[in-house]
């Protein structure tokens, strides 16, 4: 289901959680699930996936995560503070220790000057603390720029998780 580079990235997680006893949630809105069904993808993961939040409206970032409304109005959906705010929400909200956050612009459309399609936010919570990544994909498709953030949402969680 998942190309070969993400199963492997996925199973490194599954595996440095495991050696460290700790358990991973996740916070999606661009991916919709994708982080959560390439870690679950692998045998064994039931021990380490605590939970996932697909987060896709602001409402819902709000509810389940604990994303401050005004945070979203002030820097929008696809912003640095709420990346942040979700990984650290994803973490408060359940029995996870770590947790990576994705939000992002995945196009077609929807895209302004300030925030294009394929500009995604990232935020990873863990026992060495919060950390942010923005990465700018371009317009290289919907498929693609889900894709590229499902690999760097794994590598995050693998840096929170091996820190």
């Amino acid at each position: 289901m998942f190309p070969d580079d993400i199963q492997t990235l996925a199973r490194q997680v599954i595996e440095a959680a495991a050696a460290r006893g700790l358990m991973i949630a996740t916070a999606e809105s661009c991916t919709g699930g994708l982080v959560s069904g390439a870690l679950t993808a692998i045998a064994g993961s039931s021990a380490i996936v605590e939970r996932g939040f697909v987060t896709y409206s602001n409402a819902a970032k709000t509810e389940l995560l604990g994303v401050p409304a005004d945070l979203i109005e002030g820097h929008g959906a696809v912003s640095e503070p709420v990346a942040r705010a979700m990984a650290g929400g994803a973490v408060a909200r359940s029995k996870a220790q770590v947790s990576v956050s994705v939000t992002g612009v995945a196009g077609p459309g929807g895209g302004t000057a300030d925030k294009p399609v394929g500009l995604v936010h990232f935020g990873a919570v863990g026992p060495a603390g919060a950390i942010h990544a923005e990465h700018r994909f371009g317009d290289i498709g919907r498929e693609e720029v889900r894709l590229a953030s499902v690999r760097v949402a794994l590598g995050l969680l693998l840096d929170r998780v091996s820190a």
